[in-house]
């Protein structure tokens, strides 16, 4: 027998299939690079949450380990080495995108920050300098209700800078990283950041999967896909998305309430937050996470019990969630129109569901304070760890990549996005309107449809 053979035969394989069995949080299993890693007890203390890890249990999970972790994190995978994989293969897109990632990296461009985010900080301190002032010098009502809208830029100003420190360090070391993201995020918004990181991460990892990703389960307000009308499970919220008589009211219109509606998203936010916090779920630094949040809560109320009157104080409560609407609206478009699945994702596909699951919006590069970096959708989900102002030199070459394997780059106006948006919901909100799909009716559903 060769030294070959000798050296095969005493190595420990699996095939792809036994992997597969792999994929429960007692019995969690994922291979990289042909190797094998029982990550089970990992997954408990992972600092991306376990979500994503269950997600793609049992699966070659490659594409999206590289997507997401710097070179350093290789060296810690050895202690959870099990076997090999027999039948490892790597796809033509995935061997282009592994080499495009390494290209960025040899070129640095993962530290090169550039001064983005000390900008934003300094916006955001003259936005919130100036909205403070307006109500503390001012006795004027059109004052008080532009602060009350500079307040809401400064909100979405603080949700770009949590959602970048989420995903890469953007101050100088991890400490600060952190107080920024309590900063920014906890004290400033009122959302704690250990929630958006459980979310944002389940949302990557499963980018449009209708029964895994989070930013896509808005039963019984809104449906992208008549495949909810399955009432399909939601394996993030743990419950099930009932399409019943008041969703199907809801949903029917759903293409008229969605601007509305998304002027008030932030409530659901800080719903979803407190919900986590009192949960009895893993979350890092909750006593942390709380205080911030109650922070928030002291200053807030305080400066809107400031103004004169019940009227205004309504007003700027209202201006500040409506002008934060806007990046609620942001986040949606990006996605709703695009391409859904239902299923677990499947790691030997990364590339393919990230560009077919992900739209971009084009601007100018003077607007691009405006969409936080992340009108380059598609460049973020492939590469979430690279810094914002990387997206625009490299959507060329993403761009080109997708036109070698056939896959889609969809780019288009903000414009053009909004109305893609309305189509989708216009779509869905007519096929819950379909009465040969009979759903139990109530008479407020009957009402309202008499006349069609």
């Amino acid at each position: 027998m060769s030294i070959a053979n000798v050296e095969r035969a005493e190595k420990k394989y699996i095939s792809t299939e036994e992997l597969r069995k792999h994929n429960k949080a007692d019995d969690l299993w994922i291979a990289i690079q042909g190797k094998v890693y029982d990550v089970t007890h990992w997954a408990k203390i992972h600092p991306g949450g376990e979500l994503p890890l269950l997600n793609l249990a049992g699966l070659d999970v490659t594409d999206a380990f590289v997507a997401y972790h710097p070179g350093s994190a290789w060296k810690y995978l050895d202690r959870f080495f099990v076997a090999y994989l027999q039948d490892y293969q790597i796809s033509e897109v995935s061997k282009d995108y592994r080499k495009l990632l390494a290209d960025f990296s040899r070129l640095g461009l993962f530290e090169k920050k550039g001064h983005g985010v000390f900008f934003s900080l300094c916006f955001m301190l003259l936005l919130f300098s100036v909205a403070i002032y307006g109500i503390l010098a001012s006795e004027k009502f059109w004052v008080h209700l532009l602060s009350g809208g500079l307040m809401g830029f400064l909100w979405i100003q603080s949700g770009w800078i949590g959602h970048d420190s989420g995903h890469y360090i953007v101050m100088i070391n991890s400490s600060f990283n952190r107080f920024a993201q309590v900063v920014t995020g906890n004290c400033m918004t009122g959302i704690s950041i250990g929630w958006w990181k459980r979310n944002h991460n389940a949302h990557h990892i499963a980018c449009n999967s209708l029964d895994f990703d989070p930013d896509l389960q808005h039963m019984p307000l809104f449906a992208v896909s008549s495949k909810l009308f399955n009432s399909l499970t939601s394996y993030f919220y743990e419950r099930k998305m009932n399409f019943d008589r008041f969703s199907r009211l809801f949903i029917s219109y759903q293409h008229y309430t969605f601007y509305p509606v998304m002027c008030f998203a932030r409530i659901n936010l800080f719903a979803q937050s407190v919900l986590l916090l009192l949960s009895n779920k893993t979350v890092p630094n909750r006593v942390q996470e709380i205080l911030g949040i109650i922070v928030f809560w002291i200053w807030y109320p305080i400066l809107v019990w400031y103004l004169p009157n019940w009227y205004e104080r309504l007003l700027f409560v209202f201006a500040s969630f409506a002008i934060t609407g806007i990046q609620h609206v942001q986040f949606c478009l990006n996605h709703f129109s695009a391409s859904v699945y239902v299923g677990k994702p499947c790691g030997n596909d990364w590339f393919q569901k990230q560009t077919m699951g992900t739209i971009d919006i084009a601007c100018p590069p003077w607007m691009d304070w405006f969409h936080g970096g992340l009108q380059f959708q598609i460049e973020h989900h492939l590469f979430p760890r690279l810094p914002r102002c990387h997206f625009r030199n490299i959507s060329p070459l993403v761009r080109e990549l997708c036109k070698k394997h056939n896959l889609p780059y969809t780019s288009v106006s903000f414009w053009e996005a909004n109305v893609m948006t309305f189509k989708t919901l216009r779509t869905a909100a007519l096929q819950a309107r379909d009465f040969t799909k009979p759903i139990p009716k109530n008479l407020v559903w009957e009402a309202v449809n008499t006349h069609g």
